[in-house]
């Protein structure tokens, strides 16, 4: 027989009343003797285990008993008033605590019914006096006077014998219900119902049949907790899905009445609000699974080495460490082999006790037969054919530009969201146009760079950037020689597209080629802007790196940034301010196109295009201005191999130098603002229309120009010069509408608009 042992708190009220209460639970007795409250809860607690086979799930090594003293000031409340008593009152207070496992305590305030976990036994006084006081604090001066009135207690054991084959375990009775594992976890499988309308794609794991064996027998006949190991994409979900739908299967016709749960690991922390809350919450789900004879689907299981503490000794996996190895809960999950490798380093033990299934990516002829299978339920569920040229077209823009996933996951879920488009309009088919289409939604990508058999128009493409940039035909040459690479397919699919530094002086154009390039490359179907700009001058001090890459749980503005837009241009502006640090830690990046974090997770930069910008060897010219002196592109490069370490400038393409601007080209500029002015919203909604005299752009190009800043300060002179000055005169003059303006300067250099008809 297993014997349990219990703390029961007694109070000596009079010499014919003892009041006991058994410690961490609702069980609360009065009776004339101490030995007689002993015997009265040792029967009710055996009765009810003989009955239910229930019993108080309570274990704590060496119960002891402190009393701490405190005082406080009884206080009446009415709704936000409050009026103190001019007298503290002091209060023993009853704390019994115990080892619930090696260095983590379990406290009872029986008296008050509150409870927590101690990691440090030096803080458990200030701690237990702070659920004291908060609780106090909240009661009347009756509720406080009565507890002050409480004796002195004392502390006794009350013994359960239970069968050893019991322990942990009980029948569970058919009028209670699994509350923990019903509100954190999903009873898998779903009702048909509910999965047919999950997604487009079906339930299933094809050509996947050996490796869903593996896991049927490694979880129904060794009973063991399984983790499916592969890359993104390979189907280890399907295949956890049809095992545990084969299991269930087995289960009814058996009768064995096995049960599967799925997850997200967040929710065992996601509830919690005090101090070892979610370890009490862990508890009671491994009670309930091992009362349902269920086995836990943790979705993103390797999460669990992150939720908990503040590190992964303190993490869940480590606290459900012992009940795994111990037989006592089973669970299974996915993770990629860098999740793996991570796991495998920060908590050995948590991955020894799980058994591994490696799932490889499918060969090209089993992927040809799961697209068929797709296509026939698609056709047979929703009435729509994907055609045979959509189904090439899909594979070659998937296997070019996501080579960082495997099929056929990518392949599936691609094509679902072209299903489910067509479903959305009312189409019968798929066809080759509908993919292309999908792909430029998804990644912003032109046509131009989807279809092989449309040429590049390279006058267009010169025309598309010396538009855009102005004065730097050297520097767009250099923009146009990487399209040209990308559209011949010839950049290497394991790196960033490319990597650019843009050198030369402020106001040169530096930003907008940025912005040019993202436009021309990802400006198409995207909700949100394709450039990712952030100023390297917030990241000056090397403690800042975690703002910039993220700490081990929380990714930082880079991190977040290049998740949310994998297809982007990334400026790095002002990179010479940063810390060098930062580029130490960038060399992955350039190098290999992806960075790992410490827990195995992966971001890819391989569909970015990287570009720093900087100012190093700006300092050496004598001045920016209209003159005709052109600097030397080496002393740019000399800067900039002096500035950074070899192996970053070695994992640089190109080095990009911009010229200063000379005097045509500020004048082209403003030129180009002045036309972006005329199609305001206040313009348009007037139906005006707008000239500007050839004295108002030599203006606008002398006031916005400066020595230092180059062109930067033009688009401020817009708008403090001509814009203000345009908006006064059309509010005197409010009736104004589908009328020709010009917009002049007169000789005092200020702004006249004069109505043509």
């Amino acid at each position: 027989m297993e014997k349990l042992t219990f703390p029961l708190l007694c109070f000596k009220l009079n010499e014919n009343a003892v009041l006991g209460i058994l410690v961490g639970t609702s069980h609360q007795i009065v009776e004339a003797t101490q030995a007689k409250v002993k015997s009265v809860l040792t029967d009710h607690l055996t009765k009810v285990y003989k009955k239910e086979g229930d019993y108080p799930l309570l274990e704590l090594e060496g119960p002891t008993l402190r009393m701490l003293e405190t005082s406080l000031r009884p206080t009446y409340r009415f709704g936000h008033s409050a009026f103190p008593l001019s007298s503290k009152v002091k209060i023993a207070m009853p704390l019994v605590y115990g080892e619930a496992e090696p260095g983590v305590y379990e406290c009872f305030l029986p008296l008050l019914d509150e409870s927590f976990y101690c990691y440090e036994f030096g803080q458990m006084d200030s701690l237990a006096r702070h659920f004291i006081s908060n609780t106090l604090d909240e009661k009347s001066p009756e509720e406080v006077y009565r507890l002050a009135n409480y004796p002195q207690p004392s502390l006794e054991i009350v013994t359960l014998k239970i069968k050893e084959d019991d322990y942990f375990t009980y029948t569970w009775n058919e009028t209670k219900s699994p509350k923990v594992l019903e509100r954190l976890a999903e009873l898998y499988p779903y009702p048909k119902a509910v999965q047919r309308n999950l997604a487009a794609a079906p339930d299933a794991a094809w050509e996947l049949d050996e490796y869903v064996a593996q896991v049927v027998e490694k979880l129904m006949h060794q009973r063991a907790s399984v983790l499916v190991v592969g890359d993104h994409g390979v189907g280890k979900s399907a295949v956890l899905r049809q095992a545990f739908r084969k299991l269930g299967s087995f289960s009814k016709k058996n009768e064995t009445a096995q049960t599967f749960w799925r997850m997200q690991a967040q929710r065992f922390t996601s509830t919690s609000k005090y101090l070892g809350e979610w370890q009490e919450t862990a508890e009671e789900l491994v009670w309930e699974l091992r009362v349902m004879n269920g086995i836990l689907w943790v979705e993103n299981i390797a999460r669990l080495l992150r939720e908990g503490g503040k590190g992964v000794e303190d993490s869940v996996a480590a606290y459900l460490l012992p009940f795994m190895q111990q037989g006592k809960l089973h669970i299974t999950g996915e993770v990629t082999p860098q999740e793996l490798e991570s796991m495998r380093r920060l908590l050995p033990g948590f991955v020894e006790s799980l058994q591994i299934v490696e799932l490889p990516e499918l060969p090209e002829r089993s992927l040809s037969v799961v697209l068929d299978k797709f296509n026939g339920h698609v056709l047979q569920a929703h009435k729509i054919n994907i055609s045979s040229d959509a189904l090439a077209t899909s594979t070659r823009l998937l296997r070019r530009f996501y080579p960082y996933e495997s099929f056929p996951g990518k392949s599936i879920r691609f094509l679902g969201e072209c299903v489910s488009e067509a479903i959305f309009q009312k189409k019968t088919d798929v066809s080759k146009a509908d993919v292309l289409a999908q792909f430029i939604r998804r990644t912003g990508l032109p046509e131009l760079f989807l279809r092989d058999d449309m040429l590049l128009d390279q006058v267009a493409l010169r025309k598309f950037f010396n538009e855009k940039i102005i004065g730097q035909s050297a520097a767009n040459e250099k923009l146009t020689d990487v399209i040209k690479v990308f559209k011949a397919g010839l950049n290497n699919p394991h790196k960033p597209i490319t990597t650019l530094v843009f050198a030369g002086p402020t106001g040169v154009g530096k930003t907008a080629a940025a912005q040019a390039l993202a436009q021309y490359f990802f400006g198409l179907g995207q909700k949100t802007s394709p450039l990712i700009r952030i100023d390297m001058s917030e990241y000056q001090h090397p403690s800042q790196i975690t703002r910039f890459l993220g700490t081990g749980k929380e990714p930082g503005k880079l991190i977040q940034q290049v998740r949310e837009r994998p297809f982007a241009v990334l400026l790095l502006d002002e990179a010479e301010k940063a810390t060098p640090a930062i580029f130490d830690a960038f060399l992955t990046v350039l190098d290999e196109g992806m960075l790992v974090d410490a827990f195995g997770r992966i971001t890819n930069f391989r569909n970015c295009i990287i570009i720093l910008t900087t100012n190093l060897g700006a300092s050496n010219r004598a001045s920016i201005g209209y003159g005709n002196r052109m600097p030397d592109d080496e002393t740019y490069r000399s800067a900039i191999g002096a500035f950074f370490r070899p192996e970053f400038v070695n994992r640089i393409d190109h080095v990009v130098v911009f010229q200063p601007l000379g005097q045509e080209s500020i004048r082209l500029i403003a030129q180009k603002e002045l036309e972006e002015v005329k199609s305001r919203e206040g313009f348009a909604k007037r139906n005006l229309k707008i000239t500007f005299t050839e004295r108002v752009v030599e203006h606008i190009a002398q006031v916005g120009f400066h020595e230092k800043y180059g062109a930067r300060p033009l688009q401020r002179a817009v708008e403090d010069v001509l814009v203000k000055s345009i908006a006064k005169w059309l509010l005197e003059n409010p009736t104004v509408e589908n009328k020709a303006l010009e917009v002049d300067v007169d000789e005092h250099k200020a702004v006249t608009v004069v109505v043509l008809d």
